[in-house]
């Protein structure tokens, strides 16, 4: 029989009040390393008048906003490009400037007023060391002051000095080096702006990511990070960095120098997890790099809805890609997940989308389902006490959504997965399989109106897996 919204609701419900369980089982774990990107990040709100004002400043006309040979910043104009089309979009973006005087400008008209956290494995060495993991080793491959003011001070949240010592990483200064500034441009559902007397309304919230970072280009590697995590015991490793990578600065040899250290982490006794967290990667070279040589070593990988669809393109999956792009609906969505999965080997693949995040993992992945279902739902709490709240600062905040009620839109998701899969018990448990895998899938909870979006994803990953005890 299926399933009643009261039920549905009420077992969802039943799940949530799991999550401070789950959490403080996370106490358990002993070292989590987090590698390879850190820097900071300056965060501007932009309103569509803003936008508009500096569209009309830079004599720009629509014709000029939507031609776009390139997702990359050459000049100015193409970072008003890189808004308005994620702005009109609703989606997330990071483009690159490799030109200093590109970051010279972005310095000085977007500015450095609200400095934060910023890049996947810094935010998440900083969220991570919220929850008890006894160790958060964080790789930084600049170290200054201005870097380590933005790690929380917490003694078990660890990095390595210029001699090689590791102490709490906000106790670092390591000098001759300069900290690396990202710039997120954050934007609100239902915000417009006018063009030529056309009006264009923003459809979900979201950011634009402007990003100058030399050390990150080249991929710099600390040795004293690796040689750490080479030989001593480490339960998780996750690892990105690589979104920023130019095959115009040999990307594709840089991604191919982190296979001998990822290899050698597969080879620890006991092996830790390795978890790939993908970021919007615009070289095409690079990205199926990542595609095709990382992702088969790594045991786990995460991405949102946009990065699938760019992973489609390079694993010659063009037909669904453009499917996808037509309608990322739930159904489209998870056929993004089981092609990628099946191109990549990747023993497990978590995709979260706005209000639903779907996992395929091999039957025999040392994580069971409903495991996975426990850390899923976790997650779901802290990214959405992290949209609320602005800033996931304590161990309190990390559930600080974790009663108000499961999106209708998250359930409308599911139901229609629930339909595609054939299995209506998918409803009420989000557990189920799908060509010789199990699937599992999570009805979020939704912030109207999010104070922040910055890292949301990493935190979803992040806590998806380690919370999975």
């Amino acid at each position: 029989m299926y399933p009643s919204p009261e039920q549905i609701a009420e077992s969802w419900r039943k799940e949530y009040e799991k999550a401070p369980e789950t959490l403080a089982k996370m106490e358990e774990i002993g070292t989590l390393a987090a590698a390879f990107n850190a820097n900071v990040d300056s965060v501007v709100r932009f309103s569509g008048s803003d936008l508009q004002a500096r569209i009309n400043q830079a004599g720009m006309s629509l014709a000029d906003l939507e031609n776009i040979p390139t997702r990359g910043i050459r000049r100015p104009e193409d970072i008003l490009r890189g808004i308005f089309r994620c702005f009109t979009l609703g989606i997330a973006e990071e483009w690159t400037a490799e030109d200093p005087e590109i970051y010279q400008w972005m310095k000085k008209e977007l500015g450095t007023r609200k400095l934060q956290m910023g890049a996947q494995a810094g935010i998440i060495a900083n969220t991570m060391s919220l929850t008890g993991i006894k160790r958060v080793i964080a790789h930084v491959a600049s170290l200054p002051a201005l870097q380590a003011e933005q790690f929380f001070k917490k003694n078990n949240l660890l990095s390595f000095d210029e001699s090689g010592v590791l102490k709490p990483a906000y106790q670092i200064d390591r000098p001759g080096e300069e900290a690396s500034v990202h710039w997120i441009i954050e934007f609100s559902k239902g915000d417009s702006l006018e063009i030529e007397g056309k009006t264009f309304t923003c459809p979900k919230s979201n950011r634009f990511i402007a990003t100058y970072d030399p050390v990150l280009f080249n991929l710099v590697i600390d040795p004293h990070f690796t040689d750490f995590t080479f030989r001593e015991p480490v339960d998780y490793i996750i690892l990105s960095g690589y979104q920023a990578l130019s095959e115009n600065n040999n990307g594709t040899a840089l991604v191919k120098k982190t296979i001998p250290v990822i290899k050698q982490w597969r080879q620890k006794n006991p092996r830790p997890v390795i978890h790939l967290e993908i970021a919007s990667t615009q070289d095409t070279a690079v990205r199926e790099s990542v595609a095709r040589l990382i992702m088969p070593l790594a045991d786990s990988a995460g991405l949102n809805e946009r990065e699938a669809i760019d992973f489609l393109e390079v694993l010659g999956q063009q037909t669904l890609a453009e499917e996808c792009r037509r309608q990322p609906s739930p159904e489209n969505m998870f056929k993004a997940l089981a092609a990628i999965k099946k191109e990549t080997g990747c023993p497990r693949i978590q995709l979260h989308m706005f209000g639903l995040y779907m996992t395929m993992q091999d039957k025999n992945f040392p994580i069971s389902p409903a495991a996975d279902r426990n850390g899923m739902v976790l997650a779901a709490a802290a990214a959405a006490s992290k949209a609320l709240t602005g800033q996931l600062a304590s161990y309190r905040d990390l559930t600080a959504a974790v009663s108000m009620p499961v999106s209708q839109y998250g359930i409308e998701g599911l139901k229609k997965l629930s339909a595609f899969l054939a299995d209506e018990n998918f409803l009420l448990t989000g557990l189920g399989s799908y060509s010789g895998c199990d699937v599992i899938a999570v009805p979020a909870i939704i912030i109207d109106h999010p104070k922040t979006l910055v890292g949301m994803g990493d935190t979803i990953s992040a806590f998806s897996l380690l919370g999975a005890r």
